[in-house]
């Protein structure tokens, strides 16, 4: 079986939800699995730690889980343009796998999810990309063969999948917002699986 991580931050349960359609679309490929991970919120107070193990939902992420999974889809929140702190915090801790190699080579896709229609969603998932392709990570994207980008009036692109949560962050995620999750892991497990076979 192919794993594939799912590795994302959610504040407000938007960017989770759209974890899950990516990861049904990754299980939805024949011998492909999703692994769903989050990272821990990050505090502005130093001293302040967070508990291994989440209170509910999917188990925070280790070096591990990006070293053993053979894929990434990585998603987060849009915060001013850019992606959420936690998510680049973890990021950021990640010199020992750049180091070694340990995600050259692996196909990668990002997601994410603003409060506004033009709320930085390109910028965030372009800006995404870059650590990834600093690890040697191979950027998988959205094509134009998917409709739902060209009918969309809410989230989606050619860089990845959106959502447009509104300002009190309960609109709920549109169909094609939906199709797009699902088309995007979907693509990710089928891309994993092509190049596992090249390379092998």
């Amino acid at each position: 079986m192919t794993e594939i991580l799912v590795l994302y931050y959610s504040r407000y349960g938007n960017v989770a939800e759209m974890a899950r359609h990516i990861a049904r679309g990754i299980d939805s490929v024949s011998d492909c699995s999703a692994r769903v991970r989050t990272v821990a919120p990050v505090s502005t107070v130093c001293e302040a730690t967070q508990a291994d193990i989440p209170d509910s939902g999917p188990p925070y992420a280790g070096h591990d889980d990006l070293k053993e999974c053979a894929g990434l889809a990585l998603g987060s929140p849009t915060r001013f343009g850019n992606m959420a702190a936690p998510l680049k915090y973890f990021l950021d801790s990640t010199g020992d796998l750049w180091i070694s190699g340990a995600l050259i080579d692996k196909p990668a896709t990002v997601f994410t999810s603003t409060a506004s229609l033009h709320g930085g969603q390109e910028s965030t998932l372009l800006s995404m990309m870059l650590p990834l392709l600093h690890h040697g990570m191979m950027i998988v994207g959205l094509p134009y063969s998917e409709s739902a980008l060209l009918t969309t009036c809410s989230g989606g692109s050619p860089y990845g999948a959106g959502h447009v949560a509104g300002v009190e962050n309960d609109q709920p995620i549109t169909d094609e917002e939906k199709q797009l999750c699902f088309a995007q892991g979907k693509r990710l497990a089928e891309t994993t699986i092509k190049l596992s076979t090249t390379n092998h």
